[in-house]
């Protein structure tokens, strides 16, 4: 098992979550300063090998609960805030799961993409900007709630279906 840390250093800044709330960065891997753009991976579930990936908390996303968040994310809020604290700042413009039947799909040769959400914002706060392209806000972080599960529990619940 990979942590996404181990596979991208440079792209993970740890925090601990709060209450049920966890909460993800990742390096923003592009931008475009003339239309205020900025894309990354919000997450990933395997690393390019296949790998399982474990986040920064030690929590393990599978693809297929990823990608419901993903579409859930899409469908009801597409706005992007800032440091979960302030909303409006930037609109969604992209989304793509890459499910490993995607990527095989899409012709995208195995080993090349990791199993993960990659996503693209548009900026509209004028202050955001600033700080995105200062580095003050290098990377994506994914807010949400869950219920822990145990690897090993989930493993045990999946093997008596």
């Amino acid at each position: 098992m990979f942590k996404f840390s181990d596979i991208h250093p440079e792209a993970v800044e740890k925090r601990q979550p709060e209450g049920g709330t966890i909460n993800g960065r990742f390096k923003i891997q592009k931008a475009d300063d003339d239309k205020r753009l900025a894309f990354g991976w919000a997450s990933a579930s395997a690393s390019i090998n296949g790998e399982i990936v474990e986040d920064c908390y030690g929590d393990i996303i599978d693809i297929e609960e990823l990608e419901q968040a993903a579409y859930n994310f899409v469908e009801l809020y597409r706005e992007g805030g800032e440091m979960h604290e302030r909303g409006g700042c930037a609109v969604l413009v992209e989304s793509v799961i890459f499910t490993p039947e995607k990527i095989a799909a899409m012709g995208i040769p195995e080993g090349t993409v990791p199993a993960g959400w990659w996503i693209g914002f548009k900026v509209t706060d004028d202050d955001v900007w600033a700080k995105v392209k200062d580095g003050t806000y290098p990377m994506f972080s994914i807010e949400g709630e869950a219920v822990r599960v145990p690897a090993e529990a989930e493993g045990a619940n999946n093997a008596a279906n």
